[in-house]
């Protein structure tokens, strides 16, 4: 999923914003917890539905859903066709974001995954600092830079020994790439008409674009004919489709337009928490010192870059 999309809407509702309430805070608490819960819907599903058609599934399907309200929001064809270029660049990132989400799967764990797709601040702020005027990073930002490199190296610090090993690090580049592909789809939102465009108009991009794409891949790699409708694979895809794709990124756009969005973006690390907890609860992942304290401290620096 890319959250990014919502940062880039902040802009035209800036004279409504106010500091975070408690029901923004437990709205909040409960997207994070959508979110920490991602990758191991994904995961657990596997078996039955490989990653990469899940992905194609749940973007096609909450695609014609986005893209229905859209049009009962008063969204036309024309907005869509006035943005097409920078909206094919969003989708393309949002696709790839999540290819290499579910091709990482395969090689690592729920948990890693979690946290290493969000360093996606990390490398948005560098690109933001060189491309966007006014977006300079800070003295203080750039020593939270430091931190959360040293907290990587650590966290893919190689824990075993092995093939196993070497998988786990080939599935956290993957994760890495994937934290690349939403920054790069925050970069092209700073930079080019869809800064104002309506949230779902973004959304609608994003979701038909990957769907359109992985479809046919998931079609002619075989993938969608060994599918196995289990109830966990039933399960997975509808929250995937409904929970993930459509409702938790609309509460996110609508808290987006009510509250500050730094605020927003600190609570919104609370997510790759959520998702290490589930992953060692619900998959019964193993947790190394090495990268629990590493992932700490990439999750500090991040939030000393986003602050502000």
């Amino acid at each position: 999923m890319s959250c990014s999309s919502a940062s880039s809407t902040a802009g035209a509702a800036l004279p409504t914003r106010r500091a975070i309430d408690v029901p923004a805070g437990a709205a909040m608490v409960l997207f994070c917890v959508a979110l920490g819960l991602q990758q191991v819907a994904i995961k657990s599903a596997a078996a039955d539905i490989a990653p990469l058609s899940q992905i194609a599934l749940r973007s096609m399907l909450a695609a014609i859903l986005i893209w229905g309200l859209a049009a009962l929001r008063g969204i036309q064809w024309r907005d869509f066709v006035a943005s097409l270029g920078p909206g094919i660049l969003v989708g393309l990132g949002f696709t790839f974001e999540f290819v290499f989400v579910a091709l990482g799967l395969h090689y690592t764990t729920a948990s890693h995954m979690s946290v290493f797709l969000y360093t996606a601040p990390v490398f948005a702020g560098l690109g933001l600092h060189f491309l966007v005027p006014g977006e300079q990073l800070a003295k203080r930002q750039w020593w939270g830079m430091a931190l959360a490199f040293a907290g990587l190296v650590l966290a893919m610090a190689p824990s075993g020994e092995g093939a196993n090993a070497g998988a786990m690090l080939v599935g956290d580049v993957f994760g890495l790439l994937a934290g690349m592909s939403w920054a790069a789809t925050t970069l092209v939102l700073r930079r080019t008409s869809l800064s104002e465009a309506p949230p779902l108009q973004t959304q609608g991009y994003q979701l038909l674009t990957a769907g359109v794409l992985l479809l046919p891949v998931a079609l002619f790699s075989g993938d969608l004919a060994a599918i196995r409708f289990s109830w966990i694979a039933v399960t997975s895809l509808a929250f995937q489709t409904l929970v993930i794709s459509c409702a938790a990124l609309l509460l996110w756009f609508a808290l987006l337009r009510r509250y500050w969005a730094s605020q927003l973006g600190v609570f919104s690390f609370l997510s790759p928490i959520f998702g290490v907890m589930f992953g060692a609860l619900l998959l019964d992942e193993a947790l190394t010192v090495s990268f629990l304290v590493g992932g700490a401290m990439l999750l500090a620096g991040i939030v000393t870059v986003s602050r502000g």
